[in-house]
């Protein structure tokens, strides 16, 4: 038997027949490809999406040769159906591509909502389910869309909450849906096509020993980044990659001795961000399973107690590879093995699913279930197969549009998996040079010009997807909320962070990547290139913005906001004056005094309606709450607006 299907295998069964057995029942089969990948069911063809080029790239590996197939505009997941139809989520053009077996074209274009992105097949397969952002009519919440196989029509929709990313079926006909930015997961009864439930309590399992009110000066984290779920043949179990951000104080000051990114944290947790497995047992309804970090797994963690794997993707052992980003995962032919892919690490992680022990683990030490780590050679990796009989597997980078070939040799403790070449140019580089270097740095927590070893963060790690993660951060100057960066065009915008201490782009990146991330800082044209392509990142889609334009109600909320004199800071193109404003929000602060007087970087109202929270600091967690609670008109004179104004100036801003 080869490395997936041997090594530990009856380890794992042993820890898991007391809950379901080991072999999966009919009625499914467990998630082995995700993200940008998929197999057809006799694993001869390989399918990946890239996103740069819109096209479905169809795959020989035997023979090496590629085909591809035009989508739609920026396609990002892929599926395939029993009889080997192809689906394709296109997140630019909110649209599913259908691909018939054999063709060399779409067969059919499916409309659904904002940005789509994941999808799963019914066990019957007689549903495809879709998420989207948002949904067509507003910012705040995207959408399951329910869709039959055989006539290609809708069957329901329903709201699920804000920023979805993943689909996954589970037992009792019903879906998990994850929320991207908030981390949470919502419950979905499919025979009704309605949301049963839109909290697990994740967040308090996760931090219960500081939330009991505990006096130990523990950190709390907050799951983020849930952009997959991967669940098991019986729809019993999932696993949603993660990314721990740390919400209460970092008290390590500004250094460039490592960055105060790397300030330290409880057990495996980084001071800012670490990477992580959330576990999760569906049931009658969904059950969190997952380690206490406040409690640093001092209680109930040792192998014997505990059937999932540890909830950092992290190990305190000498030379142990960092790991960071983690973006799609798959559960091998047997489902006693879990494999996560980790975009900015570059990277996939091997653990047990349902035990936390065996050959080449040592828990007690480490602290990590993780067996051993396998390095991807490309950058931008989003897309993760593995063959049906566990022999092959298949990464696919889309930054540098190429496939990577993976095989298992040996058995037992001497087994080792091992890359067996590539396939490069799948599709054709569309973006210049300068811009790809831009792009890898970007989302690169390994390059030491960007991040020390100690540290393992990359800019995307907190600007997700370019953009913002939705968190507040509690720095040495205070708290501060992840602004966003795409399609703010950041070389107009000087000065820069929310003080606007630095006048210059090539100061901040200085204090960002040398005294934050610990990295060895770039020189002026690498960093040339790096602000080159965060400044012509898109701005995320809003419906709302072709729904609105030129209509009654944003010229409404257009009068409103130049009557409450909104304009005077927010102007312009990119509705930023560039300048500091004090909105009634400036505390006092030792570290940095200055900053009660100059007030705060005006941001740019762009794209605003997704960008939840609001202000510097984050305490306005909706645009209706900073309206309506304006004391003492800080933040613009609204107290001269009707009820009705007020609504119709929320309306205008959310059309932005």
């Amino acid at each position: 038997m080869n490395w997936f299907k041997r090594s530990m295998l009856l380890g794992a069964c042993a820890a898991a027949v007391s809950f379901t057995g080991c072999t999966p029942p009919s009625s499914g089969t467990a998630a082995r490809a995700s993200g940008s990948l998929a197999l057809s069911s006799d694993d001869s063809t390989v399918f990946a999406v890239d996103t740069d080029n819109g096209v479905l790239a169809v795959i020989n590996p035997s023979t090496q040769e590629v085909r591809q197939v035009p989508v739609g505009k920026s396609p990002v997941r892929v599926l395939v159906g029993t009889d080997d139809t192809v689906f394709v989520t296109n997140r630019g053009d909110r649209s599913v591509s259908v691909i018939r077996k054999g063709d060399t074209a779409e067969s059919a274009r499916i409309p659904v909502g904002v940005e789509p992105s994941g999808m799963a097949l019914t066990f019957d397969g007689k549903t495809l389910l879709v998420v989207s952002a948002t949904a067509l009519d507003r910012v705040d919440e995207g959408t399951l869309t329910a869709i039959d196989t055989a006539t290609l029509e809708k069957k329901w929709e329903v709201l699920v909450g804000e920023e979805p990313r993943a689909v996954g079926i589970i037992a009792g006909d019903r879906a998990l849906v994850s929320l991207f930015k908030t981390g949470e997961l919502v419950e979905v009864d499919l025979v009704k096509g309605a949301k049963v439930s839109s909290k697990t309590g994740l967040y308090e399992a996760a931090n219960a020993t500081r939330i009991g009110g505990t006096s130990t000066p523990t950190s709390t984290f907050r799951p983020r980044a849930m952009a997959d779920l991967i669940v098991t043949a019986q729809g019993d179990r999932v696993f949603a990659p993660v990314v721990w951000a740390r919400e209460d104080a970092i008290g390590r000051r500004p250094t460039s001795l490592g960055g105060y990114y790397a300030a330290g944290g409880p057990c495996n947790i980084g001071a800012v961000a670490t990477a992580g497995i959330v576990t999760v047992d569906t049931g009658s309804a969904p059950q969190p399973q997952v380690d206490d970090l406040t409690s640093c797994f001092t209680s109930g963690t040792n192998s014997a107690e505990k059937d999932f794997p540890a909830s950092t993707l992290a190990s305190n052992a000498p030379g142990a590879p960092s790991i960071q980003g983690p973006t799609v995962g798959v559960l091998d032919p047997s489902g006693s093995w879990l494999m996560v892919l980790s975009r900015e690490s570059r990277n996939i992680a091997f653990m047990p699913t349902w035990k936390r022990e065996g050959t080449s683990i040592d828990f007690e030490k480490t602290g990590t279930s993780i067996r051993s780590v396998q390095t991807v050679q490309g950058h931008g990796a989003d897309g993760i197969a593995i063959t049906a009989d566990g022999k092959r597997m298949y990464v696919y980078s889309q930054f540098d549009h190429q496939l990577e070939i993976f095989e298992g040799l040996g058995t037992g403790a001497s087994a080792v998996i091992t890359a067996r070449g590539k396939i490069s140019n799948v599709a054709p580089e569309v973006l210049s040079p300068a811009l790809q270097e831009g792009r890898k740095l970007f989302f690169d927590a390994r390059d030491v010009r960007m991040s020390s070893s100690s540290t393992t963060v990359a800019c995307s790690t907190c600007h997700l997807e370019g953009r913002e993660d939705g968190h507040v951060w509690q720095f040495p100057d205070g708290a501060r909320q992840t602004p966003a960066l795409a399609g703010r065009k950041l070389l107009s915008t000087a000065p820069y962070h929310w003080s606007g201490e630095f006048t210059s782009l090539d100061a901040f990146n200085v204090h960002t990547i040398t005294e934050r991330m610990g990295g060895s800082g770039l020189d002026s044209s690498t960093a040339a290139k790096l602000d080159a392509f965060i400044d012509q990142l898109p701005l995320p889609e809003n419906p709302l913005r072709g729904q609105l334009a030129g209509g009654s109600t944003e010229l409404r909320g257009q009068a409103a906001f130049e009557k409450a004199g909104c304009e005077s800071c927010h102007t312009g193109a990119l509705f930023t004056n560039n300048t500091n404003a004090d909105v009634g929000t400036l505390r006092t602060n030792t570290l940095n005094p200055d900053k009660v007087t100059r007030g705060f970087n005006v941001p740019s109202l762009l794209g605003i309606g997704r960008t939840a929270p609001y202000l510097h600091d984050g305490s306005q967690l909706t645009l209706e709450e900073r309206v309506f609670s304006n004391v003492g008109d800080r933040h613009g004179v609204t107290s001269t607006l009707s009820v009705e104004e007020r609504t119709d100036l929320i309306s205008y801003l959310k059309s932005l």
